[in-house]
């Protein structure tokens, strides 16, 4: 079954130029009635002017309007599509966990850890096919950026809009996000799911080794990536001109290291592999091959199919009623009107 819609509904606003020019005619009509009445009776007049008709005008005024109702409806982009189609096609299930805390923007990786991980998930979206992503932010608290889901663009422009103060409570709550990583697949998906938890593991606050195993326990796979350097750096704050870098209570800076022993405690309890990221290559990409490698099941996915333009109907339909308002004259044709093809018109 066809389904219907506008494009650009915003345009039945014109709509209300309509009724303004109907009151504006009515108005024009009234005084030019006003006016005649001066000059005289009004059967006189109309002795006097045999050619002149009251209908018409209105008729023509009618169909102006009518071609402008049209118009506007066209400039609506009026749409017919086909009904939602399911398809069968195989895939993983995929949740990329993303630390956001303030340590991710320390630029020992650069431009700086949290920009280099975007870059590469968004390139990530680019090679997905039939593979369900769902994306996870995470620091003192986690949360679901993006449902599990297979528009790879709104995966991007989601991704686009995460940053250090999209969560409020600072930290490294890692165990908390695979947590809610490993609750946000699918019910009932019989197939391959994997988590990626992409982080420096600093300031590391709950059981995310319990995390991972419990998640293994449930089938999910969970790997890490780490990202910094062993040496670390220090975390700037500030806008850039005036930019400074974090100091403890002794007004020492603080510098970030990576914590690999525990991002390689994870991804082991977890079942999976531990990389760490470097200015070269985040490593993401690589570990994505051997997560292809897992078995892939069939999932139903949902399209619409591309909807057809209907406006030049309504363009045609507009010009149909320019054009009979062409062919009706103001006045009545005297030769016409002898062969009384319009009747006793007024």
């Amino acid at each position: 079954m066809d389904s219907f819609r506008f494009a650009h509904p915003e345009y039945f606003y014109l709509m209300l130029v309509i009724p303004v020019f109907i009151i504006l005619f009515i108005i024009s009509r009234i005084s030019r009635s006003r006016s005649l009445r001066l000059f005289g009776d009004h059967t006189i007049l109309a002795q006097l002017m045999p050619s002149v008709s009251t209908s018409r005008p209105v008729i023509k005024f009618l169909l102006w309007m009518m071609a402008l109702g049209f118009i506007i409806t066209a400039l609506a982009q009026p749409q017919f599509g086909s009904k939602l189609q399911t398809s069968k096609r195989k895939g993983i299930e995929l949740i990329i966990a993303l630390d956001v805390s303030n340590s991710m923007m320390a630029e020992d990786i650069k431009p700086n850890r949290l920009e280099r991980a975007k870059r590469a998930i968004a390139k990530l979206t680019e090679r997905l096919k039939d593979d369900k992503l769902g994306l996870i932010v995470f620091a003192g608290q986690a949360y679901v950026q993006l449902p599990i889901t297979t528009d790879y663009v709104s995966a991007k422009l989601f991704l686009d809009a995460i940053n250090t103060g999209i969560v409020p409570v600072q930290g490294t709550a890692i165990g908390a996000a695979i947590q809610m990583a490993t609750k946000s697949f699918t019910p009932n998906f019989a197939g391959s799911k994997a988590i990626i938890v992409i982080t420096d593991g600093e300031n590391h606050e709950d059981d995310a080794v319990g995390a991972a195993k419990e998640a293994l326990e449930k089938k999910i796979v969970v790997h890490t990536i780490g990202m910094g350097l062993p040496q670390g750096a220090p975390i700037p704050i500030g806008a850039e001109g005036s930019r400074d870098f974090l100091k403890d209570k002794s007004n020492n800076i603080v510098v970030t290291k990576l914590d690999e022993p525990m991002l390689t405690q994870i991804a082991t309890a977890g079942g999976g592999t531990y990389i760490r990221a470097n200015n070269a290559e985040v490593g993401l990409n690589n570990l994505f091959n051997e997560i292809e490698k897992m078995e892939k099941s069939e999932m139903d996915l949902r399209e619409y199919s591309e909807y057809n333009d209907q406006f030049p109907l309504f363009l045609a339909l507009a010009l149909a009623m320019i054009l009979i308002d062409f062919m009706i004259l103001d006045r009545r044709n005297k030769w016409l009107r002898n062969f009384r093809l319009f009747g006793n018109q007024k």
